[in-house]
């Protein structure tokens, strides 16, 4: 009898496994991919390739719309194309110019003039570029993840509408689906000629020819970087600032920023609003403005005018409001749950385009990885978005991480955080005798009990590398006692971080004399 029960078992559990495996093939063959991804950027390559890897049938649909000016790239998304990478090679381009004059000083002898050329910069970094493009391709093809240039909308859930640069079409199927399409710049619609005659940071990276004298129009960390890279390759370039620069982060550091830069030589026009822009008979773009200060207009002419007034998610054209994606009434991003979800269960987004999510292009490699894993159930980790660390490339680079003095203030309140702080000068200023008063050093703690430190903010040179070190220690719960009792490297600027001993409630003088 034990036998026969035996028996029954096993037949059970064999149907069992048999009904499995024809429940999983029937699910496999429904949908053309286990995952499509529309959006080439960094979050959507990451995710693509980690489900990939992970045994996922995945497909990358990416196409590039074409500027205003008719600008367009290849695969790899904002970073890769008009942003961190040529950003970064443009700024470095700028500290040799500064590098080049400081090196008189150490007894380079190095003749009085000299000039720049746009053309040989510009060519170098795009064939640099177009060799990522082509290096993203190689890795889709080598992880066995389908790569569509075309442009992606969605049909229903589970389907998505994909049409090439002539126009043909076809529809492919997913179980699941990634948006993943970021932003692009906006323009003042309402500033006649703004359109017609200015450019934005999706074309400065792709100019054959020098733009001359510019107006940068914007105080957003890609205003002030761009304005810091063009006049350190000795552009004339003006910023004009409505109200206040560098938004969002802390505002003793932004000054700082825009002190340095208006000594390196970048003019600020601060309070002030562009009205219009018309092309002269000359070429040259004269722009009116209105000088909130004194309530007059003003006007100026110059070759080019950079539009940096922030960021449009590109939500429009991917048919969400027919599908039941929600969206924000506010900002046009896509709402997310903590899992990256929106408000229908098997599409996901991420990066800029998912609203509350920072825009910053290790976020989305890193939430699309995390994504990649837990749709295959691999691992249920989500993405932590608190203290993510960041720099702004400007002349003078600003690095932070944590919460800026203000916000811990908010949060907090003021008797409840202790700021240490530290004007500090770096040993390779003082040979070359270049101005290291903005050279600034803050940290915000908890005053009570271990001083948890809440925020950590540098600016000088090399301030990426220096803030990535030191972000590490805030998954650690760093505190203001572990940066006391961390051995520096000297002589370096990194080391003044955890030498930092006077408050900004003792009104002593922070400036740091001697080694």
């Amino acid at each position: 009898m034990a036998a026969f029960s035996r028996g029954r078992q096993r037949i059970k559990a064999l149907s069992y496994f048999r009904t499995l495996i024809f429940t999983r093939n029937f699910t496999a063959g429904k949908f053309d991919y286990d995952l499509v991804v529309i959006g080439g950027g960094s979050g959507g390559l990451a995710c693509s390739k980690e489900a990939a890897q992970l045994g996922q049938r995945v497909a990358v649909l990416d196409y590039v719309e074409p500027s205003l000016k008719g600008t367009k790239w290849g695969l790899g998304g904002t970073c890769v194309n008009v942003g961190c990478i040529p950003k970064k090679l443009m700024h470095q381009a700028a500290l040799l110019g500064t590098a080049v004059k400081d090196a008189r000083k150490y007894g380079w002898q190095i003749p009085e003039s000299l000039s720049h050329d746009w053309s040989v910069m510009a060519d170098a970094i795009q064939n640099h570029v177009k060799s990522l493009n082509w290096g993203h391709r190689v890795q889709l093809q080598d992880k066995k993840v389908k790569y569509l240039n075309m442009k992606g909308s969605l049909v229903d859930k589970h389907t998505i509408r994909a049409v090439n640069a002539k126009g043909k079409e076809m529809t492919v199927t997913a179980k699941n689906i990634l948006l993943a399409t970021g932003g692009r710049p906006k323009y003042p619609t309402h500033v006649p000629g703004a359109m017609e005659f200015g450019i934005t940071s999706d074309d400065v990276f792709w100019l054959k020819e020098s733009p001359k004298k510019t107006l940068v129009v914007g105080a957003s960390y890609v205003a002030l970087e761009c304005a810091g890279f063009l006049t350190g390759i000795g552009l004339d370039t003006t910023v004009m600032v409505r109200s206040i620069a560098l938004r969002g982060f802390d505002q003793q550091m932004s000054g700082l920023v825009t002190d340095y830069m208006e000594a390196y030589g970048t003019k600020f026009s601060w309070r002030c609003t562009p009205k219009s822009i018309e092309k002269l008979p000359s070429g040259l773009l004269q722009v009116t403005w209105m000088d909130l200060n004194t309530e007059e207009e003003q006007r100026d002419t110059f070759d080019s005018v950079l539009w940096a007034v922030g960021r449009a998610p590109e939500t429009k054209t991917l048919n969400l409001e027919k599908v039941g994606v929600g969206i924000s009434k506010d900002t046009e991003k896509i709402i997310v749950t903590a899992d990256e979800a929106t408000s229908v269960p098997n599409i996901f987004a991420i990066g800029d385009i998912a609203e509350g999510r920072p825009e910053l292009t290790p976020t989305a490699i890193k939430a699309g990885k995390l994504l990649a894993r837990r749709l295959v159930g691999h691992s249920t980790e989500l993405m932590n978005y608190e203290n993510v660390a960041t720099t702004v490339f400007t002349p003078l680079e600003y690095g932070c991480v944590g919460l800026s003095e203000e916000e811990a203030v908010r949060r907090h309140g003021k008797d409840q955080i202790e700021v240490y702080h530290a004007f500090y000068k770096p040993l390779e200023f003082t040979v070359a005798e270049r101005d290291a008063t903005q050279c600034y050093i803050k940290v915000v703690c908890l005053r009570e009990g271990d001083q948890r430190v809440l925020g950590l903010h540098f600016t000088g040179p090399n301030a990426g590398e220096v803030t990535q070190g030191f972000s590490l220690g805030f998954q650690c719960g760093l505190t203001y006692e572990h940066l006391r009792n961390t051995v520096g490297i000297h002589p370096t600027c990194a080391e003044e971080l955890i030498k930092v001993n006077i408050t900004k409630r003792s009104g002593l003088d922070a400036t740091v004399t001697g080694c």
